[in-house]
């Protein structure tokens, strides 16, 4: 075993190694200016062929480019070949040996595998719970806590198993006694990921209603709009969305992305 793993990190490591250990390649400041302008070409191929610019916008951004190619200073000689750092030639012998260690203190090599006998045992005692569970709830009020915390659990359950039917309906019960936003994201997400937009759309909008600023929801409009092939629609909610947010926005550049994908 240990030899196969030895034979497996070394495999691993081998384009590091390579990296690290061949002669190094100068390049001159010439050299990288006409990597850049290629790359540039490239994406200008790109937003042509995906249909976010025209022929008369390609023509004269490509034109541009090759401008400013053509007034690029003159090659210069390559700067010196430095060589490989020694901390790192030594970090790559040394982390997998850590690894090793780390494991031998801390891991347990000897300990056995689950067989399929022990998994089907652990998912027939997962199943005998939510079974046990769906009884229990059936005469459960969602107006009030206990009951809204049964249903929202029996959706998570319901949701980790792979059942997304069940666990849209235990938390379309939750929110029947009271609209909580971040439980509508979560189950507005998995009625689009089902096809179900116009049912996504509905809880979102009461959602909205509560808190009609809620990032989230409001994202979620569009990607409902899209899903339900109603582009303009997603076009407009994203684009008030990015108006009404800051400049720091850690979700800002999401929204960019999926407003340059539509069509």
């Amino acid at each position: 075993m240990w030899l196969a793993l030895a034979v497996v990190a070394a495999l691993i490591l081998s384009p590091l190694a390579w990296t690290l250990l061949r002669p190094p390649r100068a390049r001159g400041r010439g050299e990288a200016d006409l990597a850049l302008f290629h790359a540039q070409l490239a994406e200008l191929e790109v937003q042509r062929a995906e249909g976010r610019l025209d022929e008369a916008a390609y023509k004269a951004a490509t034109l541009e480019v090759q401008r400013r190619l053509l007034a690029a200073p003159a090659a210069e000689a390559p700067p010196p070949a430095a060589g490989s750092s020694p901390l790192l030639v030594m970090a790559l012998l040394l982390v997998p040996v850590a690894g090793v260690v780390i494991y031998l203190d801390r891991g347990f090599p000897e300990m056995p595998s689950a067989t399929l006998a022990v998994r089907q045992q652990a998912d027939a005692r997962d199943d005998a719970v939510l079974r046990a569970l769906r009884l229990r709830l059936q005469s459960a009020d969602p107006a009030t806590e206990s009951g809204r915390q049964g249903f929202i659990l029996l959706g998570n359950a319901e949701r980790s198993r792979g059942r997304t039917a069940e666990a849209v309906a235990a938390w379309e019960r939750a929110l029947s006694g009271r609209v909580e936003i971040g439980l509508v994201g979560d189950l507005a997400e998995v009625e689009i990921e089902r096809g179900e937009a116009e049912n996504a759309l509905r809880w979102i909008m009461r959602g909205l209603a509560v808190q009609p600023q809620d990032p989230r929801l409001r994202f979620l409009v569009g990607l409902a709009q899209v899903r339900a092939g109603r582009n303009e629609e997603a076009r407009t909610a994203w684009r008030a969305l990015l108006a009404d947010a800051p400049a720091d926005a850690p979700w800002r550049g999401l929204v960019e992305r999926q407003l340059s994908t539509l069509p």
